[in-house]
């Protein structure tokens, strides 16, 4: 399944109601999600792989990846699509001899377009770059200048724009090169999560369409 699809990247809420978190999920899948990231930073071990192994056979029903957040061990555990590995977690060769030349290995980049290069000389399948807007989910994350998205053309990777992204703020990243927009808040804090996960794939199709 190597590759990373563009488009709405959902990045899973904290959330130990495991029922209440698939819901949530496959409203956003509805919406034309086109990858979902499980992120559970609080969790024990036995609620991720719960999370994890339910959460798998969903995004397959949609044809959507799942990536693990961090936790290397737990997507090959979970026979997840891939993992996102950020500054202190295993090194993508790891990764990659662990997982196989098939799944999905993304790698934040922060901001730091010479982490990216590096990265693709690991064979990352796609690279994250942020944080671009004042995030809830992590406030103190350092900012990453737009110019960043224009730069990383060079790269023959997916690019993927994360932190405090909404509906409004979202354009102007994906006009600047991001490939994704990976989002938490803007879509699960929402009222109707399919609808706000329409409401940025929409983005998407009006850029193509330009």
């Amino acid at each position: 399944m190597a590759g990373f699809p563009s488009g709405v990247y959902a990045l899973t809420p904290e959330c130990a109601d495991t029922a209440r978190l698939l819901r949530m999920v496959e409203a956003a899948l509805k919406g034309g999600a086109a990858a979902v990231q499980y992120r559970e930073k609080t969790g024990d071990v036995a609620l991720r792989h719960e999370q994890a192994s339910e959460l798998l056979p969903l995004c397959r029903r949609y044809g959507v990846p799942l990536i693990i957040n961090d936790d290397l061990r737990l997507a090959d555990l979970a026979d997840a699509d891939g993992v996102h590995l950020g500054r202190e977690d295993a090194g993508l060769r790891e990764a990659r001899i662990i997982l196989g030349p098939k799944k999905i290995v993304g790698v934040s980049c922060y901001q730091s377009l010479e982490l990216a290069r590096q990265a693709q000389a690991d064979g990352a399948d796609y690279v994250a770059f942020g944080s671009f807007h004042p995030s809830p989910t992590k406030p103190q994350a350092l900012r990453a200048p737009i110019r960043l998205l224009h730069e990383a053309a060079e790269l023959k990777l997916p690019v993927v724009a994360i932190g405090g992204i909404t509906a409004e703020n979202a354009v102007e990243l994906i006009e600047a090169g991001a490939d994704a927009i990976a989002v938490i808040s803007a879509l699960f804090d929402a009222p109707d999560v399919e609808q706000a996960a329409r409401e940025l794939n929409r983005l998407f199709v009006c850029e193509s369409e330009d």
